[in-house]
């Protein structure tokens, strides 16, 4: 019910601010076009909706504590038209949209290195560094640290 009741709030607030701008811009005179806030009792469920006449939309539905489904969109000053749209579940929040980043590909030689291990499960068994030689795998110099005397530190050189 708080979530609803922020929601009502914050677009209660964007709108009287938007109203409010000392501009000739569809921003200044937007008006609500639309407007929708349902809540049922008996599964928590909710739905809301409004639009506005200069292009703010906003929507969403779900079961308050469990998962979310909706979408919005605005223009920006340059005139570009933004839509989100998202899901929030047990997985997470998962927005989508053209304008969001997205990350850079993977390297070439890190997809071969993946397939490879893909490919050679059974070599996983033998250790992260031992490579089927036994040993710690870190070679024999760091032996020499492994095994110091207890009198000094591994890294001191004894003249």
């Amino acid at each position: 019910m708080f979530k609803i009741q922020l929601v009502v709030l914050v677009a209660a607030v964007f709108v009287s601010a938007v109203q409010s701008a000392p501009s000739d811009s569809a921003d200044a005179h937007a008006e609500i076009r639309s407007y929708v806030n349902e809540l049922k009792q008996d599964d928590n469920s909710y739905k809301y909706q409004f639009e506005t006449s200069n292009g703010i939309a906003q929507q969403e539905q779900g079961v308050g504590g469990y998962y979310a489904s909706g979408s919005s969109q605005y223009y920006t000053p340059e005139g570009q038209l933004i839509q989100l749209t998202y899901t929030a579940d047990e997985n997470g929040f998962q927005p989508q949209g053209e304008h969001l980043p997205t990350p850079h590909p993977i390297p070439e030689a890190i997809i071969k290195s993946l397939e490879w291990n893909r490919d050679h499960p059974e070599e996983d068994n033998e250790g992260q560094y031992n490579h089927g030689h036994g040993g710690n795998g870190y070679g024999e110099q760091a032996n020499q640290f492994l095994q110091a005397p207890a009198s000094g530190l591994p890294y001191e050189k004894k003249i």
